[in-house]
């Protein structure tokens, strides 16, 4: 299991220079990213960055939400909501109260399956990945245990590959479940 702790995360600016990242882990083969995790703080409305080939999952972690506005109608981006998008298409965000933090998966759809899903605690369940499959734990609240001696607290992320590991949840604690399945390598038509 790989730990990434909150307090160690740099800032970087967006593509578009419109606000910061937080890079949490991320895969590249022979130069193109295959997937990635990061935070990203946004303080004001304004146009996402462009991530062509890529499917994009964003949950809002802090703050009230906001607006997606794209050519295919309006996405609503709730706390603790994931929700999914096409990283290339045209999307601009209108805050509903005041600056926000979200989380965000990016994948290559020809290499990854990829979701979020959020689990409020208190309780316990068991985490499984192998052959090629990742599980990332984000605590968004709270305090959770990962296996017999990590705890993650908010801001912080458990990478694990190959592993099944015992995750337990205190009560107010919240985490997202981050599953990236490899969809195996390209066909011949």
């Amino acid at each position: 299991m790989d730990i990434f702790r909150f307090a160690d995360l740099i800032e970087v600016p967006w593509r578009n220079g419109g606000g910061v990242t937080r890079d949490i882990a991320s895969v590249h083969e022979d130069g193109a990213l295959v997937w990635r995790v990061s935070m990203a703080d946004v303080d004001s409305d304004g146009a996402f960055s462009d991530f062509s080939g890529l499917m994009r999952i964003l949950t809002v972690i802090d703050g009230a939400g906001m607006d997606l506005l794209t050519p295919a109608g309006t996405l609503v981006a709730l706390p603790g909501v994931p929700v999914l998008f096409d990283g290339g298409m045209a999307v601009s965000s209108v805050l509903r109260d005041g600056a926000l933090r979200d989380f965000n998966l990016f994948f290559a759809p020809d290499r990854f399956g990829g979701s979020v899903v959020a689990i409020a605690g208190p309780g316990q369940r068991f985490v499984a990945a192998g052959g090629g499959q990742r599980r990332l734990l984000h605590c968004m609240s709270g305090r959770v245990a990962a296996g017999e001696d990590t705890v993650l607290g908010k801001g912080d992320t458990a990478l694990l590959r190959d592993e099944i590991t015992e995750i337990r949840l205190e009560d107010g604690a919240t985490i997202l479940l981050v599953s990236l399945d490899p969809c195996g390598p390209p066909q011949a038509g």
